[in-house]
C-alpha cells in the first residue's frame, strides 16, 4: 500500500488536520468529543459495516494524534479524557509509540496456503504430487488443502501452472522486519514491544487502518502559541514531499505561516555525521573492530542493539543528523528555544524520547502530520511568498535520504583523507535484510566493511510518514543533490564543523 493514496490516507490527514485546528484555535478540550461526528458525518458507514464502528475507530485515532493511548471497546470514556494533561508542550506521548486499535483489526489470516477459484482441476495435479505431507486432494474438479496436514512449505504455490494457489499473509506481519507482529487470543494483531523498533512499516501496510503511531501535533502547536520560539529542522527527504507547487523557495514561508520561528536543514547535521563517521571508521576498522555500521537510522540502530547486544561495533557512535542539527540550533539560539524535527520517520519519535536527546529535540513530526497543519491553516502553496532556500549542505548530505546514500557519503570522505584506501560497503534496506547483513558480518565475511542499514525499503524517502510515492521522491531528491552548493561534506562551513566537533566531544 505504501505510495498509493487511499481513503485511509485521507482519513488520517483529516484527523491530523482537525486536531491541529483545535490546537490553533485554543478550542476547549470538550471539542474533541465532536470531531468523530465531523469526520464521519451522516447516518451510514462508508468504509465499514457500521457508522458507529467507523466513529469508534476515529475516536481512537484522534486520541493517538494527541499522544494519548487508545481506549478499548469495553471502556466508556470520552475522546477528551486526558487531553488537558497532554496539552502541555513538554508532554511526551504515553508509551508505546505504535498501537493497535483492536476493534479496527480484521483478524487477517496469517500464513495460510489457499486454493483460489482460478484452480482448473488439471489432470496432472502437480500440486498434489509435490506435497510432502499429502495434504492436497483433488475432487469436484478442484484441489483442496487439508490445513491440519499442511506445513506451509509453499511447494504447491510454486508448482501450480495457473498460479491458483496462494500464500495468505497478514500484511502488517509481512511488513515487519523484526517479527514483532503476532496474534492475540482472538486472532487480532498484537505487537511484541520487546522486539518492536517503531519503524512504522506495519501501520502503513495495514489495509484496515488498525495500527497507528502517536503524535505531538497538539503539543507542538501549543508550544508555538505559548512558549515560542519553536524552530523546525527538516530532513533531506522533504524534497518534493508536498508536490510541485511547494518548491524549495516556498519552504521557509510555509513553516513561518504554520507558526515556526524559522526552519533549518538536517542535511547540515548529515554532513557533520559524515565527517565523524569517516574519522571513526579510519580509527577503528579493522584494527579495533572488524566492521562498522552507520548510525543515522534509529530503527536499524535499535534492532541491531536489541538483537545483537554482544556486538556494539555494529553501530557507529556518531550522533545522528537529527541530533547534530538539534544541538546546533540550541547552541545558536539558547536552550530555552524548542526544536521540532520534521521528517519521514516514525522511529525518530522514539529516538527523541531517549534521555540523552530529550533536551535537544523537543518534538518530532512526520511529513504527513505536518500536512495536517497545512490543511488546518488552509494554506495554498501557490499563494505563499517566495524566499530563497539557501542550502548550506552538501550533495552527499542531501543523499542521506535514500538507501546507499549514507555509506557513499562516508566513503567519499574517507577517500579524501586516505586516497589509497579502498572502503568496501554493503547497504541493506528493510529490517529483514538488515538482520541478514548483520548475521553475515558476524561470520567474519564482512570484515573491513562499512555497513549501512535502512529500516524502510528505499531509505528515508520511503519512510512511514512520507506523502509522495518513492519514485517521485527519488527524482526530487536527485535534483536537490545536484543543486547543492557543494558535493562533499568536506565543503561544510568551518564554523559549523568546529561546532560539530565540540558537540561530538561533549558526548564523548
Amino acid at each position: 500500500m505504501k505510495g498509493t493514496y487511499t481513503s485511509l490516507n485521507n482519513l488520517r490527514r483529516q484527523v491530523f488536520a482537525e486536531v491541529a485546528r483545535l490546537a490553533y484555535e485554543d478550542a476547549p478540550y470538550e471539542a474533541f468529543n465532536d470531531l468523530p461526528y465531523k469526520i464521519i458525518p451522516g447516518e451510514y458507514g462508508t468504509f465499514r459495516d457500521s457508522v458507529f464502528l467507523e466513529r469508534a475507530v476515529v475516536r481512537q485515532r484522534i486520541r493517538l494524534a494527541v499522544g494519548l493511548s487508545p481506549h478499548r471497546a469495553n471502556e466508556n470514556q470520552p475522546v477528551s479524557k486526558g487531553v488537558e494533561a497532554a496539552a502541555k508542550p513538554e508532554r511526551y506521548y504515553e508509551p508505546p509509540l505504535i498501537n493497535v486499535i483492536k476493534f479496527a483489526c480484521n483478524a487477517c489470516p496469517d500464513n495460510v496456503i489457499h486454493v483460489t477459484d482460478i484452480c482448473q482441476g488439471c489432470l496432472g495435479h502437480p500440486c498434489q504430487e509435490v506435497c510432502p505431507k499429502k495434504a492436497i486432494r483433488v475432487y469436484d474438479h478442484k484441489s483442496h488443502i487439508d490445513q491440519s496436514l499442511c506445513i506451509k512449505c509453499g511447494r504447491c504455490v510454486k508448482e501450480c501452472p495457473y498460479g491458483a494457489i496462494v500464500r495468505q499473509e497478514r500484511p502488517c506481519r509481512k511488513a515487519c522486519g523484526v517479527d514483532a507482529i503476532r496474534s492475540d487470543e482472538h486472532g487480532l494483531a498484537d505487537i511484541d514491544y520487546d522486539k518492536c523498533v517503531s519503524c512504522g512499516m506495519c501501520q502503513v501496510n495495514c489495509p484496515f487502518g488498525a495500527i497507528a503511531s502517536k503524535s505531538q501535533i497538539y503539543q507542538c502547536i501549543k508550544a508555538m502559541k505559548t512558549d515560542g520560539p519553536v524552530y523546525a529542522i527538516v530532513a533531506p527527504a522533504i524534497a518534493g514531499q508536498f508536490g510541485p507547487k511547494c518548491t524549495p523557495d516556498k519552504l521557509r514561508p510555509l513553516f513561518k505561516a504554520l507558526g515556526f520561528k524559522d526552519v533549518y536543514q538536517v542535511s547540515i547535521g548529515a554532513d557533520l555525521c559524515t565527517l565523524q563517521e569517516a574519522q571513526e571508521f579510519l580509527e577503528l576498522v579493522p584494527d579495533s573492530q572488524p566492521f562498522m555500521g552507520t548510525s543515522c537510522c534509529p530503527a536499524w540502530s535499535a534492532m541491531a542493539k536489541k538483537q545483537f547486544p554482544d556486538h556494539p561495533e555494529i553501530i557507529s557512535m556518531a550522533l545522528t543528523p537529527m541530533v547534530f542539527t538539534g544541538r546546533l540550533i540550541k547552541r545558536k539560539f539558547g536552550k530555552d528555544c524548542k526544536v521540532c524535527f520534521v521528517g519521514p520517520c516514525a522511529a525518530k519519535k522514539l529516538e527523541a524520547q531517549r534521555r540523552t536527546i530529550r533536551s535537544d529535540v523537543d518534538f518530532v513530526m512526520t511529513f504527513e502530520e505536518l500536512m495536517g497543519l497545512v490543511t488546518a491553516k488552509g494554506i495554498d502553496f501557490s499563494k505563499l511568498d517566495s524566499e530563497p532556500w539557501e542550502s548550506r549542505a552538501s550533495g552527499d548530505g542531501e543523499g542521506f535520504a535514500q538507501s546507499g546514500g549514507v555509506a557513499q557519503a562516508v566513503v567519499n570522505r574517507v577517500k579524501e583523507l586516505r586516497p589509497d584506501m579502498e572502503v568496501r560497503t554493503m547497504a541493506a534496506e528493510g529490517l529483514a535484510d538488515c538482520r541478514k547483513m548483520i548475521q553475515l558480518a558476524k561470520t567474519g565475511k564482512l570484515d573491513g566493511y562499512l555497513l549501512e542499514g535502512m529500516a524502510c525499503p528505499g531509505g528515508c524517502i520511503a519512510g512511514a510518514g512520507t506523502i509522495q510515492p518513492v519514485n517521485k521522491s527519488k527524482a526530487s531528491l536527485a535534483k536537490a543533490v545536484k543543486e547543492a552548493p557543494f558535493a562533499r561534506a568536506s565543503g561544510t562551513e568551518p564554523g559549523l564543523v568546529e561546532d560539530g566537533k565540540k558537540i561530538a566531544k561533549d558526548v564523548d
